[in-house]
């Protein structure tokens, strides 16, 4: 599994949206980038992550941010959780996991003492010259953007 850490330079990637639209992060040069790696469109606690970015939304546009989802889920099913919860911000659809995996999102986890290989929920806050200026790999689906913000105090 590949460990990142702050300062590397993010790994490049060039990924399909909701709409089928490319992205790249050569895309966001010159603009800063929270990137976040969810398991699944329409879980409980993806929902409030994402509902907690969509709320602070422009705030982060007024702090001269981007934001970016990512999860394995189709695109049609981002569509779908874009329009359930009025998401302002492109949604990454990373099938084959190629994205996930430079990022070092995917990995061992425990549900109920079984391990299993899966979606390590995580965020990147990339600077503007595409330097990792943050990550988190223990995230507060709820509280997200206050996490985000205490570190960039």
């Amino acid at each position: 599994m590949i460990k990142l850490n702050i300062g590397d330079k993010a790994p490049d990637f060039n990924g399909l949206d909701q709409n089928g639209d490319s992205i790249r992060l050569e895309d966001f040069k010159g603009i800063k980038l929270i990137l976040y790696f969810y398991p699944k469109d329409n879980t409980s606690g993806c929902n409030a992550e994402a509902c907690n970015l969509r709320d602070n939304h422009e705030m982060w546009i007024s702090k001269g941010y981007k934001v970016l989802g990512v999860s394995p889920d189709k695109q049609e099913s981002h569509q779908k959780f874009i329009a359930k919860f009025d998401l302002p911000f492109p949604l990454i659809s990373d099938t084959e996991k190629e994205i996930i995996k430079a990022y070092g999102a995917w990995g061992p986890k425990k549900l109920y003492g079984r391990e299993y290989e899966g979606l390590l929920r995580s965020t990147f806050v990339i600077s503007e010259d595409g330097k990792i200026e943050q990550i988190f790999m223990k995230v507060k689906t709820k509280d997200h953007t206050n996490q985000i913000l205490e570190t960039l105090k």
